[in-house]
């Protein structure tokens, strides 16, 4: 028993919270966001094709909704469907801890001592050691970006346990804005609990300076502010300007810093999002349709609001 209280006084439990602590915790975290990242949106596609192939054979429902076409297809449609799910079958088993990682290239299994933190991808200078393939450089940029933002938050929030729940929040941020940025997509897979864990967290007393019913209406705010500016778009030009991922993303930012946050983070997505958007046409790099995703622009002004407080952000803009 001495042993133990002699390392508490040694190591008390306010180091474990200090911003280099949380610093290294947050290269961690950035490498397995990585890997969130990229398999994600796959399993994701991996289940719509598994819902198609259960529609496919939802000979009822066809009838009933398409009869010419379900006449017209005959047994051909439920014989796709069998394919489909075949080949779902088939395909190996993949989730966010299984298999582990290997080179894309050349399938080399990565060991332990090669998936440290930005030091393993130093010590391999960017290069698969099996293939020579190059590992892009954005795996140490998120794992570096990670440690950052949770070492910033450490220095902002002190060694109160809530900094954790923080942390979380601008993890799964981050992951929204680089599987937006690379897919278009939003998961309800993040977007959703971190929505509820704001709410939670708000109605626990777990955010200093944020009242449940702040919490409640910046969910609201956050929610119908963009679901308005889409139907206002829609009518108006009879095409979609974004999708409900971004009302659930801001409904997600207002939930955890209040309905105050809610316009500072739109301003500071609409202009950051517009200059990268010119700038990207200007050097002809954007993508097909011509579009650039909103979501990386308000996990950003959510990680902006979150670091700076809300009340400097509103001095910004003179509220």
């Amino acid at each position: 028993m001495h042993g133990i209280l002699d390392s508490y006084s040694v190591f008390p439990p306010e180091v474990f919270l200090s911003p280099w602590v949380l610093g290294l915790m947050g290269l961690a975290v950035g490498s397995f966001l990585n890997v969130v990242v990229h398999r994600l949106p796959l399993m994701l596609e991996r289940q719509w094709w598994g819902d198609v192939a259960a529609q496919l054979a939802d000979q009822p429902s066809m009838a009933r909704l398409l009869p010419a076409l379900a006449k017209a297809q005959g047994g051909h449609a439920e014989a796709l469907a069998q394919g489909l799910d075949q080949g779902l079958q088939t395909l190996p088993r993949l989730g966010l801890a299984t298999p582990r990682s290997r080179c894309p290239a050349c399938g080399h299994q990565i060991r332990w001592y090669q998936n440290l933190p930005v030091v393993s991808w130093l010590a391999l200078r960017g290069k698969c050691s099996a293939c020579g393939t190059a590992i892009a450089k954005r795996y140490p940029l998120v794992e570096i970006g990670m440690g950052l933002i949770f070492a910033a938050l450490g220095w902002r929030l002190g060694t109160n346990p809530v900094v954790l729940l923080w942390c979380g929040a601008a993890a799964a941020l981050l992951a929204l804005a680089l599987i937006d940025w690379d897919t278009t997509l939003l998961p309800d897979a993040l977007t959703l609990p971190l929505l509820w864990a704001g709410l939670v967290s708000a109605a626990m007393g777990w955010l200093p300076g944020l009242s449940p019913s702040q919490s409640l209406w910046g969910a609201v705010v956050g929610y119908l502010s963009l679901w308005l500016v889409y139907w206002f778009f829609k009518l108006a030009t009879g095409k979609e300007g974004m999708g409900y991922g971004d009302f659930k993303l801001l409904a997600a930012l207002g939930a955890w810093l209040g309905w105050q946050a809610v316009l500072p983070i739109v301003l500071m997505a609409s202009m950051i999002g517009a200059l990268v958007g010119l700038g990207m046409k200007a050097t002809s790099s954007l993508r097909d349709g011509r579009y650039v995703p909103f979501g990386p622009f308000l996990a950003g002004g959510g990680l902006v609001v979150m670091l700076v407080g809300v009340g400097d952000v509103l001095s910004w803009i003179g509220w």
